[in-house]
């Protein structure tokens, strides 16, 4: 582009820059007068609030960064059952393990005081309480609050007698948890251009739970708090992406074998045998339409009114569930298919009201492949080991049994992480889709922000030791004329838990 008005740019910027307080029009001067706010009678918290409003909006003029967390934990649920990672909160941070779970919106940790909250877990991890009142940046979130409007639509949300705002959720497990809402930092590893930059923060609304009921008292699997990836305007993802902090998607890998473990990033993985399928739109969970399933390549006699979407039917993709589940009126031709087509080769046993087989020979061999078929012509490939579960050995030889469910009640098909483990799952939101393929999720991935500058950046960094330390490599950045910026990790390798 010719740069011919320059000069005259350069000009008027300097006799404006020359000039009084006034604006010159029509032979006329008009003086302009400037007063300083008042902010009397103003609350220090309206005021912090406001100029949070304003922070973001400088935020929004920067490169957007990835945000890298790391993965613990497995979906074997005669091991741990769920997969985990570290977020720092408050100031000074101070780090909470939280179960990543998708099919919730709100981050929410444990806090001083607490009703119920178990104080060890068998995870062998050290356990912490959030205390509102030790950190420097914490602020309740009143119940004029817009924020507090948004907490509304995911939860019972409340209002107490001191104008604050507080919550109360219920767990499809019958477990539940109340608290009040807090506004405080989090700390993130974030890279932003040719640089990585580990004590990044930004203000974030999470819950501050005083009360758990059911399965979050209990020891053996305890975490600090549960971080929901919704979709609503309260998940992190939707405050962080706002403020213009990072991408408006993320994506995992969680890793099936060898202690589990995987990757958790916010921004979208890379990968070219990626397939995508829409969301169901105006559905409070990440809702897809599975059309069909298929066994060894034949389509099962399912009507496929059974998998249509609605407020309490349709099929959700949630890393908060251990195991799958089918509508009833899909298991039994899902379970029935996988018996015939290795009944020759295995014995069928039924235990515990669980179809089983006893086989001496590897799984992959004698096992079918699955195919989930979705909207836009996606298919999800299952191997066995992503139906199956070992449950224990007899006389030499293995005991499978079928590990996806049958949903009672509802037409409702979840699809947890005996599905999604070894694969990259991409939750892109801003496009309203999710895409998945098929990984080895010790391996590392490329994760791009999809900004607009016209370059991709490659960086070797972010690579996670046996230490669990972040530490970083030299890197050489190579610009290619797309419009997305993507980062090399590497997954953090997390090995038996002590537990085990």
């Amino acid at each position: 582009m010719a740069l011919s008005w320059f000069p005259l740019a350069l000009a008027v910027l300097v006799a404006l820059a020359v000039l009084p307080a006034a604006v010159v029009g029509a032979g006329k001067s008009v003086a302009l007068t400037l007063e300083r706010a008042n902010h009397k009678g103003i609350e220090l918290s309206q005021l912090r609030n406001r100029d949070r409003v304003r922070h973001g909006r400088f935020l929004q003029q920067q490169p957007l960064g990835v945000v890298d967390f790391p993965v613990e934990g497995t979906y074997d649920p005669y091991l741990v059952g769920l997969y985990f990672t570290r977020v720092k909160l408050g100031t000074p941070p101070k780090e909470f393990y939280v179960q990543i779970d998708t099919g919730s919106d709100v981050l929410w940790v444990s806090c001083n005081p607490c009703a119920g909250c178990p104080t060890s877990s068998g995870l062998q991890i050290q356990l912490e309480f959030f205390d509102p009142s030790s950190s420097n940046t914490a602020s309740p979130v009143s119940c004029s609050d817009q924020r507090c409007a948004l907490g509304a639509q995911s939860s019972d949300s409340g209002c107490s007698g001191q104008n604050q705002c507080g919550y109360t959720f219920q767990y499809g497990d019958g477990s539940g948890t109340s608290g009040y809402y807090v506004s405080d930092s989090i700390y993130l590893d974030t890279v932003v251009g040719d640089s990585l930059t580990s004590n990044s923060s930004a203000a974030v609304v999470f819950g501050c739970s005083t009360s758990q009921t059911g399965d979050l008292t209990k020891p053996d699997r305890a975490v600090d708090g549960i971080f929901g990836f919704g979709q609503n305007g309260l998940s992190v993802i939707s405050q962080l992406s706002s403020q213009g902090v990072t991408p408006n998607s993320f994506s995992h890998c969680l890793k099936g074998e060898n202690g589990g473990g995987g990757i958790l990033v916010l921004g979208q993985i890379v990968e070219p045998n990626l397939v995508y399928t829409p969301l169901v739109p105006s559905q409070p969970h990440y809702n897809v339409n599975l059309q069909s399933i298929s066994v060894n390549g034949q389509t099962l006699p399912i009507d496929p009114s059974v998998f249509a979407s609605s407020s309490n039917r349709g099929t959700i993709i949630d890393s908060g569930t251990t195991l799958a589940y089918l509508a009833k009126e899909a298991y039994d031709p899902f379970v029935t298919a996988i018996t015939q087509t290795v009944s020759q080769s295995v014995r069928p046993l039924v235990s515990k009201g669980t179809q089983c087989y006893l086989t001496t020979s590897s799984i992959s061999d004698i096992f079918p492949l699955v195919s989930l078929n979705f909207a836009g012509g996606a298919s999800m490939i299952l191997r066995p080991q992503d139906y199956l579960l070992q449950q224990n050995s007899v006389g030499g030889a293995a005991v499978w049994c079928i590990g996806v469910q049958k949903f009672q009640g509802e037409a409702m098909t979840i699809l947890g992480d005996l599905v999604l483990k070894d694969k990259i799952v991409v939750y892109d939101l801003a496009g309203q889709r999710i895409g998945w393929a098929n990984y080895d999720c010790s391996s590392s991935v490329n994760v791009t922000t999809a900004g607009s500058t016209g370059k991709t950046e490659f960086f070797n960094a972010g690579q996670f030791n046996n230490n669990n330390s972040a530490s970083v490599k030299p890197y050489k950045m190579i610009l290619l004329p797309s419009a997305i910026v993507t980062l090399l990790l590497h997954v953090a390798f997390f090995g038996v838990l002590p537990f085990l």
